[in-house]
């Protein structure tokens, strides 16, 4: 294992003191490295919070700042965060108008915001589950939540600072996650730094279809295929996902795992649009880049999210965070 680390035992607290660090103009970091939140609160606003294992950076703390989060909590590397991150997070950023937690559909995340929200007062919940490439997992019970977690978090961000109420906030929330569907496809694995070695075994010509952001399986391993033939398999069961939905306006996002360049990242992009556009899917907001990772996986994701008028301009609206910038 060849990592830039000084010990296993610290590579979260370090990171995140450097994270804080070269973003303290719009972030702070809590006490105890439990949560990252934004520098400049804004009363009388719901707080948005999130969090999750960490290794899937810039997700979720790249995130925090004005258009999106207000907080996020960090666990250990693929481990959820626990249930008293959350409540010093609620404590830190509650303006008055309640908050809102935006999970990950995974059993250990469900449970500790679950166990969160029930020692705080006015919380809500919104759980993403996009991911169609398995309905079951070893980490879920139901969908994974994915990569169509950042657009929850962007479109509802952007409503929460134009200032709708909490109950509105959770209902948006949860028509975007139903109108976003996504599925990841794996060229290497990830190496976790206190296992030192990769996550799964799969060989030079091998790919595994559908896998979760954690290295967990997905619909099968296959032969390596063309970037046309992984994207037409993917953006099929998408598609087929939604049905008749599947037409009209749309956002697609294809996201980096952590190992891919850029350079492939938009050529998969490429692939995607154009089968998309044969089946109706009007591409009229992009993102392309390594924003939902896996430690250094090669290999993408793909999220097809259908917008309205709203969703539409709630995606365009101003937004500065570490990863996430534009409208400023």
């Amino acid at each position: 294992m060849k990592k830039f680390i000084n010990s296993v035992d610290t590579v979260l607290t370090e990171s995140l003191d450097g994270f804080a660090a070269a973003h303290a103009d719009i972030l702070v970091l809590g006490d105890e490295h439990k949560f990252i939140r934004r520098r400049a609160l804004k009363p009388g606003k719901v707080a948005l919070i999130s969090g999750g294992g960490s290794g899937h950076e810039p997700l979720h703390g790249g995130f925090v700042g004005h258009g999106m989060l207000d907080a996020a909590c960090p666990g250990q590397v693929f481990t959820s965060p626990t249930p008293d991150q959350m409540l010093a997070a609620v404590e830190a950023v509650d303006t008055g108008a309640g908050c809102l937690f935006i999970v990950k559909n995974y059993e250990g995340d469900v449970m500790n915001f679950d166990m969160a929200a029930e020692m705080a007062d006015g919380v809500l919940q919104v759980v993403t589950n996009d991911d169609v490439a398995v309905e079951n997992s070893s980490y879920t019970t139901g969908r994974r939540g994915v990569a169509g977690t950042l657009v929850v978090e962007k479109i509802v961000g952007a409503a929460a600072d134009q200032g709708m109420a909490l109950p509105d906030l959770k209902a948006l929330g949860d028509r975007v996650n139903a109108a976003t569907r996504s599925m990841g496809v794996a060229l290497t694995s990830g190496t976790v730094p206190a296992a030192g070695k990769p996550t799964f075994e799969i060989g030079d010509g091998e790919m595994e279809f559908g896998v979760g952001i954690h290295g967990e399986p997905g619909r099968r391993r296959d032969k390596l295929k063309s970037a046309d033939a992984i994207a037409e398999e993917v953006c099929a069961a998408i598609a087929g996902d939604f049905g008749d939905r599947a037409k009209g306006p749309a956002l697609l996002f294809v996201n980096g795992f952590g190992g891919t360049p850029s350079m492939e990242l938009y050529l998969m992009y490429n692939s995607a649009r154009r089968v998309f556009e044969k089946q109706g899917v009007t591409v009229v907001r992009s993102l392309v880049g390594s924003y939902v990772t896996s430690l250094d996986m090669a290999g993408c994701s793909i999220t097809l999210t259908m917008l309205d008028d709203e969703t539409s301009a709630l995606w365009d609206a101003p937004v500065h965070t570490a990863a996430l910038r534009w409208g400023m």
